[in-house]
């Protein structure tokens, strides 16, 4: 019985077709297996390379609980039986993280400061919080040195602080200033990244510095200082975990095996803290393991979900910075995208 023919043969005009013209248009057995086998190869080789998923993470040096998946490879290991591939890109500070974020230059942040999302509301940014970690008010702080002049809050007025914009940092000093009664203009704020704000601390080029873990125990062990104000009573201090929309609203599961790694690492992290100290120094420029522990302390590390309700000290944040004109314009901090591990 003859095989099936894949299209139909022409005779040669004027000709008569003969058995050999006819067999040269069949295919044979393995023609046919060998086609199939291509076919199916090619499909297969398609299929996959549409279904391979990209996770771009963007994180800082601070952001303990992601840099230790990455230095483990957690992530990777587990993402890759979801056909995902991870690639991570590291940032100066929280405001250019979310700002890669929204244009779609990265897919998910690691924690940045309460402060950093409503600057990027503000800034007409489309994101989504996939999780949180409970306030952490001992982690931030205004620094000043042990033989400064500078005994109180209201002693600021006219001096120089080096502050982050839009960082956690940025909003404790709008507080504390609040709470001596200043103004933001009462000061000379220097924007600067943290590690920038550090060097012209350290050298004096700036009264007071705001800082926040693990930079600020890494200051108090190399140099006298005094805190001037801390967070407690003026600043909460979440961190937040964000994503792009669009990446969220397609790639569900892919947050929740990030949720829940990140849940478990923080609990690792705080009963586990010479483990965990040893393996972040060297990351953290080889910090010595009890400046690590002590910033490590000052953290909580206690993920979770974000509910809108607990979103009711972002709605304060960003009327300070618009009271202040440091936002263009008010806005609805809690209308915001939230993804649950429900989802």
């Amino acid at each position: 019985m003859p095989f099936p023919v894949l299209f139909e043969p022409t005779a040669p005009s004027g000709c008569v077709e003969d058995e050999t013209h006819i067999m040269s248009t069949l295919l044979t057995p393995r023609h046919l297996l060998a086609a199939s086998l291509g076919v199916a190869l090619g499909l297969s080789f398609s299929v996959a390379a549409r279904a391979e998923t990209q996770l771009r993470i963007g994180y800082q040096k601070s952001s303990t609980l992601m840099v230790l998946l990455k230095q483990q490879g957690t992530l990777e290991k587990q993402l890759a039986d979801q056909g995902v591939r991870v690639s991570w890109h590291e940032f100066a500070s929280g405001q250019p993280l979310l700002e890669a974020l929204n244009v779609g230059n990265v897919d998910l942040s690691a924690d940045v400061a309460d402060t950093v999302p409503v600057f990027a509301q503000a800034a007409g940014g489309k994101l989504t919080y996939y999780a949180s970690e409970s306030a952490s008010p001992q982690a931030q702080a205004i620094l000043v040195r042990q033989d400064s002049p500078l005994k109180a809050l209201t002693d600021l007025s006219a001096h120089t602080v080096a502050v982050t914009k839009a960082a956690g940092a940025h909003y404790l000093l709008l507080a504390a200033l609040r709470k001596a009664d200043l103004k933001f203009a009462d000061i000379q704020p220097a924007y600067l990244t943290i590690a920038d704000g550090r060097a012209a601390f350290e050298n004096q080029k700036v009264d007071a510095w705001v800082a926040w873990e693990p930079f600020l125990s890494a200051a108090q062990q190399h140099q006298p200082t005094r805190v001037l104000a801390g967070s407690e009573g003026l600043a909460a201090y979440k961190r937040y975990y964000l994503a792009g929309t669009p990446y969220a609203q397609a790639n569900p599961a892919i947050l929740k095996t990030v949720f829940d790694d990140l849940a478990e690492t923080g609990k690792w992290v705080k009963s586990h803290p010479a483990e965990a100290a040893a393996i972040l120094g060297p990351l953290w420029g080889n910090l010595d393991p009890a400046v690590v522990q002590q910033a490590n302390a000052r953290r909580s590390y206690d993920v979770q979900p974000v509910t809108r309700e607990g979103l009711a000290e972002q709605q304060k944040i960003a009327d300070a910075f618009h009271d202040e004109k440091l936002i263009p314009k008010r806005i609805d901090a809690v209308n915001v995208e939230v993804w649950a591990p429900g989802q």
